[in-house]
């Protein structure tokens, strides 16, 4: 079920190009679709190469449904504006709710050993998207 994710991920770089300057709307939008799928690729050969027991598709599937509250606060910010007092906390909050998901489906698949190695990737395509929203 890859169509989701793929909606979510279409539905962030939409809404992120749409604030984009004229010039780099095209960018934009690449930008944050190739992020989210090899992002999401990435974790996942991480995880499978660390000794995960989940699929490559289910994995690449969770964390695309992961990024939802990122997703949730690129439309916020479109009517916010550059208020970024406003912006940043919803970031946070957004970027701890994915990364709190993605770790507790991570932790499930007998990482329990290796879990920092697991979690800092995981963390750092959160925080990256998250970036990118402010």
């Amino acid at each position: 079920d890859l169509w989701g994710p793929l909606i979510l991920c279409l539905a962030l770089a939409i809404l992120l190009s749409v604030r984009a300057p004229a010039d780099q709307e095209i960018l934009v939008f690449t930008g944050v679709f190739v992020i989210v799928w090899f992002g999401a690729a990435i974790v996942t050969i991480n995880a499978k190469l660390l000794g995960g027991t989940v699929s490559f598709f289910q994995s690449v599937c969770i964390l695309g449904y992961c990024i939802f509250p990122l997703v949730l606060i690129a439309f916020i910010a479109v009517f916010v504006g550059k208020k970024v007092y406003i912006r940043l906390p919803l970031c946070i909050i957004a970027f701890a709710w994915s990364s709190y998901a993605s770790v507790n489906f991570l932790s499930s698949s007998h990482l329990a050993n290796r879990r920092a190695l697991a979690v800092y990737p995981l963390f750092l395509f959160y925080f990256i998207i998250g970036w990118m929203l402010l």
